[in-house]
C-alpha cells in the first residue's frame, strides 16, 4: 500500500505547522454548532471549504463518510467546518450564509450536507427548498439570509486558513485537541482532497501519540 506518512511530506504535500494565533484565541468547541464528534474526542480535524468546491464536494462524498465511521463516530476525531467562499460574492458566499442561518435554528448539518449534495448548483430557490426540507422557519430564515449577519463571520475564517498556509479549497488541519501544536508536536495541514488512506495513516499516527506509554 502507498504510504503518505511524514516520511513523504514533500511529495503528497504535507505540511507540519504551527498554532496559529488567531485560531487559538477562540476556543474550538465554541464552533456555534459547525462541530461533529465528540468536543472531548483526542484529535481534532478541521476543514476549510467552499459549498461551489468540486474537490470539496469529493472529499464530502467519499473521504468524508469513511472519516465519519471510523473516527467521528467512534469518539476518536472531533470535526469542525469553516468557510472558505473561494469568491468575494456569489453562490459560495450565499450557500454559507444559509448554512449559517440554518444554523441559527439548530440545524446546521442537515443544510450543509444538502447544499453540497446539490453538487454546487445553489441558489435562494434552494436554499428555501432546503429549509422547508428540514423544518426551518420560513420568515426567520429569509430575514436572517437578507441580514448579512454572517458575512464578516465567514471571511474570519477565509483568513484564518490564509495564516494556515491555505490560499484555496478544500484544506484540512490536522492536530492534537489537548493544547497548542508545539515544534515537537506540530499541527498537520493538507492542501486538498487526499485520499482517505492519507487522513487514516495521520490521524492514526496522532492517536498513538495520544496513548499513555506504558
Amino acid at each position: 500500500m502507498k504510504r503518505y506518512g511524514t516520511r513523504l511530506l514533500s511529495a503528497v504535500m504535507l505540511a507540519g505547522l504551527l498554532g496559529a494565533p488567531a485560531l487559538w484565541a477562540k476556543d474550538l468547541a465554541e464552533a456555534d454548532g459547525r462541530i461533529r464528534g465528540q468536543a472531548d474526542a483526542p484529535v481534532t480535524l478541521i476543514e476549510y471549504s467552499d459549498f461551489t468546491c468540486g474537490y470539496c464536494l469529493k472529499f464530502f462524498t467519499e473521504t468524508w463518510p469513511r472519516i465519519q465511521a471510523r473516527y467521528v463516530d467512534t469518539g476518536k476525531v472531533r470535526f469542525l467546518y469553516r468557510d472558505y467562499p473561494r469568491a468575494d460574492q456569489g453562490p459560495g458566499v450565499e450557500a454559507a450564509v444559509a448554512a449559517r442561518c440554518a444554523g441559527a435554528q439548530g440545524k446546521y448539518w442537515p443544510m450543509h450536507d444538502r447544499l453540497f449534495a446539490e453538487g454546487g448548483r445553489l441558489d435562494k430557490t434552494v436554499y428555501l427548498r432546503h429549509a422547508g426540507a428540514i423544518g426551518l422557519e420560513r420568515t426567520a430564515f429569509e430575514r436572517c439570509l437578507k441580514s448579512g449577519k454572517y458575512t464578516d463571520s465567514i471571511f474570519e475564517d477565509r483568513q484564518e486558513a490564509n495564516r494556515w498556509g491555505f490560499h484555496g479549497t478544500p484544506g484540512f488541519i490536522l492536530m492534537q485537541t489537548a493544547g497548542e501544536p508545539t515544534e515537537n508536536n506540530p499541527a498537520i495541514a493538507i492542501p486538498g482532497a487526499f485520499p482517505f488512506e492519507m487522513f487514516a495513516e495521520e490521524i492514526d499516527r496522532l492517536l498513538a501519540a495520544h496513548q499513555p506509554r506504558s
